[in-house]
């Protein structure tokens, strides 16, 4: 009851308020995250560490201090999605290449879009169905309370997204494949995975990575394309996605060959602009072995 009072009486009318009035709000919780609680320091500071070994500490700690920046413009952000028109939201989240996606449509191909949790992925997920002319379906991992998932997927469906989270994953491209809908399957696959043998294991941002296996999965037993889309932020509250083609032959590819071209894209992304990524997870708390 407290979460759906909260919702309601708190965060749908802050909602409302214009951008640059959340934002002003966000920058207080920046303060009071960076320099009052601290938020998970220890695991920012360790990640951006081992990522960037040649960097100082005083460079570190600039990194540090705009993901934190950055961290509160998403809480703004996702915020909005409560209310933002369709109009903003494609305003604010357009596609630089769309025809990327829409080629396969044309052929009565479902896709799978591997991306990650860098710059604002919430509002691909709202805006996923709007996009593209497959249907949007975001595929991601349940949060462990129940009352925000549900009252957050409220925000994420309402332009046609559909989101399924892994215990239905399988069913949901068996009933999108066999009744030939065409999808766009949005699967931010830089998480730490839960099962390390059921993984792909690779070197990633210098450290050795477990990577989720699901994409490469999919794409395999359905045949379908794999694209890498990148968010790029333009400025601040505004974002262009681009599409980068990995493959359209899943089948001829060698094991963890997708996975690996994946893992290549994302790490450029994050090199280019750190402070976008998700550097508060616990990314690497699975041990995994050296792959040099």
């Amino acid at each position: 009851m407290g979460m759906y009072l909260l919702f309601y009486l708190l965060f749908y009318p802050l909602s409302l308020l214009p951008m640059w009035m959340l934002y002003a709000i966000a920058y207080l919780f920046y303060l009071i995250a960076n320099y009052l609680l601290q938020y998970r320091k220890k695991v920012i500071t360790q990640n951006l560490r081992n990522s960037f070994p040649d960097k100082n500490e005083k460079e570190i700690a600039h990194l540090r201090n705009l993901y934190y920046h950055h961290l509160a413009q998403i809480a703004a952000e996702m915020l909005k999605m409560l209310t933002i028109s369709r109009k903003q939201v494609l305003k604010r989240y357009h596609c630089e290449n769309p025809e990327v996606v829409n080629q396969f449509f044309e052929q009565g191909k479902s896709v799978i879009l591997m991306s990650s949790h860098y710059n604002n992925w919430e509002w691909m997920v709202l805006s996923l169905d709007l996009q593209y002319k497959q249907k949007g379906i975001g595929v991601g991992k349940a949060n462990s309370n129940k009352h925000f998932e549900k009252l957050i997927n409220i925000a994420r469906t309402r332009y046609g997204t559909e989101v399924v989270f892994a215990d239905h994953v399988r069913e949901r491209f068996e009933y999108y494949e066999q009744t030939h809908q065409p999808a766009a399957y949005m699967m931010l696959s830089d998480q730490s995975p839960n099962n390390l043998n059921k993984s792909y294991l690779t070197t990633f941002m210098n450290q050795p990575s477990a990577m989720i296996f699901g994409a490469e999965h999919f794409a395999k037993k359905y045949n379908l394309p794999v694209i890498y889309y990148e968010v790029i932020k333009t400025k601040k509250g505004y974002y262009k996605i681009v599409n980068h083609l990995i493959t359209t032959q899943p089948n001829v590819t060698d094991h963890g060959e997708i996975t690996e071209k994946y893992v290549q894209l994302l790490q450029k992304t994050i090199q280019d602009n750190p402070q976008y990524w998700l550097w508060s997870h616990r990314r690497w708390k699975l041990t995994v072995k050296s792959q040099s």
